[in-house]
């Protein structure tokens, strides 16, 4: 952890033992006349017994060299409040970067030990996590159950101070930031540390969770600054600064272990430039047209996880989900669409499904219908209008009957429909069903994945566009 922060403005050396031991008195001397001049050196320890006996033997055969030797010890872990001798943790950060930030500035050894020990006699952390670590060449101790999290655990990997029931980072958040309350003030800035595995996303949201508290000013992270070799978990450190002591961790510094602070502010909100905002369609009501609608939004919501596991032969599993969020989405926007003029609905479906449906999926359905009313308005009839979107649809987008794509099941169902809507129908489920047997396919996610991946399963797309005509003949029968 130490040696991410030597560098000009904090650390000047980190001296390093084994995997969650401490170094050598040798090696700490060794480090110790390495580096100190005359102005002295300050020894920055957290508080574990190995870390204060051979750093302080260190310092003692330091001074008897002739060397100005100054020791703080770090102890802000308040997983045990009762306990006599907290451990140091990631908390340790703070001294290290307004230590090394006086000492950059020319501040004396006194003056730098006083500030460090002011520092740590107001830091509070606490870390939560939802596995042990893994030591090299040991097994992992799984002692953490499934659903559970174990608080308070140090940064070598011993247990908690208790284990408790986990559901989500958020909730895991506010858990922490209980116990870390009666530590925060007005002033508080907290450094949001990753412990070793927790993924940049979890961490984001753990990161949104600590600020919708309102406890913290500025964040220094989230970022893996102290972790515990591999462990799935965060530890969270807050202090009160002072004005000086805000400069100080504001310095830039080189080293890219130090991630920097940043102002907790509320995120800046810009109005679309002219051009992007959508114009709004003056609304009219067809009730035929709404029912026919809201019966395959009904219909796609219905079929999300058949499509899904369809989805999960070819691509990433969520064809199903896309569909049905934007189907749900389209439902609710009824109220503000052209139902009653094709000319102004084909396009307002598009522009609805770009903002509502994720993927390439929207972005193909929105040119269709646009290319669709595009021709309603230059006085095409519906089927031919149709036909024009599923033309403008391949062109841009590359792919052809065929390709293993929903154009396998539309291309035919549209050259069906002047039979009518259940010929349109039937074609539409045949061209699905034939993308079964198209093992290679040539365009879509599908087109990365082995063909025996793909055998014997309908393309989800085509799948969706088969179960729509088939309602749609229902519908219309009826």
């Amino acid at each position: 952890a130490h040696a991410g922060f030597v560098g000009k403005g904090i650390l000047t050396a980190a001296v390093c033992g084994e995997v969650f031991a401490s170094p050598s008195v040798e090696a700490v001397l060794a480090g110790i006349l390495a580096v100190t001049g005359e102005a002295g050196c300050l020894l920055i320890v957290k508080n574990y017994t190995g870390d204060r006996l051979n750093f302080g033997l260190a310092a003692e055969r330091a001074r008897a060299l002739g060397r100005k030797v100054e020791m703080v010890i770090v102890d802000d872990d308040i997983a045990l409040p009762d306990l006599p001798q907290p451990r140091g943790v990631a908390g340790t950060l703070f001294v290290h970067k307004i230590a090394g930030a006086m000492a950059e500035d020319g501040a004396d050894l006194d003056a730098v030990a006083a500030a460090a020990q002011a520092v740590i006699g107001k830091v509070a952390s606490i870390g939560m996590s939802l596995d042990t670590c893994t030591i090299p060449g040991s097994s992992r101790e799984n002692r953490i159950a499934a659903g559970k999290a174990e608080l308070g655990l140090g940064i070598h990997g011993e247990p908690g101070v208790e284990q408790v029931d986990f559901s989500t980072a958020m909730s895991a958040m506010q858990t922490v930031t209980e116990k870390l309350r009666s530590h925060s003030s007005e002033n508080s800035i907290a450094i949001v540390n990753n412990l070793g595995s927790t993924t940049a996303l979890e961490m984001s949201v753990l990161t949104h969770a600590l600020t919708a508290t309102g406890m913290v000013k500025q964040i220094i992270g989230p970022a893996p600054m102290m972790t515990s070799l591999d462990m799935h978990g965060f530890s969270v450190s807050i202090m009160d600064a002072t004005p000086a002591e805000y400069a100080a961790l504001s310095a830039p510094v080189s080293m890219p272990a130090w991630p920097g602070m940043a102002k907790v502010v509320e995120p800046q909100i810009v109005a679309l430039p002219d051009g992007l905002a959508p114009i709004e369609p003056i609304p009219s009501n067809n009730t035929k047209t709404r029912g026919i609608i809201e019966k395959v939004a009904d219909l796609l919501v219905s079929a999300e996880g058949k499509l899904n596991k369809l989805d999960a032969k070819s691509g990433d599993g969520d064809t199903g989900s896309t569909l049905a969020t934007a189907a749900r989405a389209l439902k609710s926007s009824l109220d503000r669409m052209p139902l009653a003029d094709l000319t102004q609905l084909f396009p307002a479906l598009g522009n609805e499904l770009s903002q509502t449906m994720g993927g390439s999926s929207g972005v193909i359905l929105a040119i269709y219908f646009n290319a669709a009313g595009d021709a309603c308005a230059n006085g095409a009839s519906v089927h031919k209008a149709l036909v024009d979107g599923l033309s403008r649809v391949s062109q841009v987008g590359g792919a052809n009957v065929g390709d293993r794509t929903m154009i396998d099941a539309l291309s035919p169902a549209l050259e069906a429909l002047p039979n009518g809507i259940a010929a349109a129908a039937v074609a539409a489920r045949a061209g699905a069903d034939r993308t079964a047997s198209i093992h290679k396919a040539k365009a879509g996610r599908a087109a990365y994945v082995p063909e025996e991946n793909l055998e014997g399963h309908n393309d989800p797309g085509a799948e969706a566009v088969a179960l729509l005509f088939e309602i749609l003949a229902k519908e219309l029968e009826d």
